[in-house]
């Protein structure tokens, strides 16, 4: 199920979502009309104007009324939302469903070199993830599109890793995806996974990758050089 912006929202307003973005909500303002709307849903006025407010109230579309209707443009929230409910109907109905991010390789801040190496994540990645990392990550900046897809990672089953203490502190929990990453040059490595930890410094536009081997040296990567990482479900 997808994660949305508001709980108030729920599939009915998904399918309000879904009817703009098929009118062009998602490259501009589209203008409807309460009553225009009502009658596509087989509703009331009062129910369709529910739905927008709703939706408008979970910053997942932007709308400004005038006297014979209102303009309608789904947000970059709203897009995310459709991404997912998208990704989860390929899981149904296709196999080996995946989820395609583009970026350029950046040079991190260290800090993924520190906590890959503690005892208590390598554990679990042995475990679950079938090998020890190599100490360090690939960084990713994603590109515009990438960033608003990567909502679409919600609809993919991923590999928990646990939080855990030790004498000192307390270690957040994090979630792995399988990864498969790609360079311009058609190399590709495919035994590497995302992780996302709960508590990180980087914005939804930074990916993190790990891998049992130096992915820049595996595959001859240096800052700026474009990559695709196809995310994909467990196996």
């Amino acid at each position: 199920m997808s994660v949305l912006a508001d709980s108030a929202v729920g599939y009915d307003e998904l399918a309000v979502l879904k009817l703009l973005a098929l009118e062009g909500g998602l490259e501009g303002d589209v203008k409807i009309s309460c009553s225009d709307l009502a009658d596509r849903l087989e509703a009331s006025n009062q129910t369709a104007s529910r739905r927008l407010q709703r939706l408008e109230s979970a910053t997942l579309l932007e709308r400004d009324t005038v006297s014979d209707g209102q303009w309608v443009e789904v947000t970059d929230a709203g897009e995310r939302a459709l991404h997912a409910e998208y990704e989860d109907y390929r899981r149904i109905f296709e196999a080996d469903a995946e989820v395609d991010l583009e970026g350029t390789v950046t040079s991190g801040m260290g800090e993924g070199r520190h906590y890959i190496s503690l005892s208590g994540y390598k554990r679990q990645f042995e475990d679950r993830l079938g090998y020890e990392p190599f100490p360090g990550t690939l960084n990713v900046d994603l590109r515009e599109d990438s960033v608003r897809r990567r909502g679409a990672l919600t609809s993919l089953e991923p590999i928990p890793i646990d939080g855990w203490e030790d004498d000192e502190r307390t270690y957040g929990p994090a979630v792995c995806h399988r990864a498969t990453v790609e360079t311009v040059d058609g190399d590709s490595y495919e035994e590497s996974h995302i992780i996302a930890p709960e508590r990180t410094h980087h914005d939804d536009d930074q990916l993190e990758i790990i891998a049992p081997v130096k992915l820049r040296d595996e595959l001859g990567l240096e800052d700026d050089d474009h990559v695709i990482v196809s995310v994909g479900d467990r196996r």
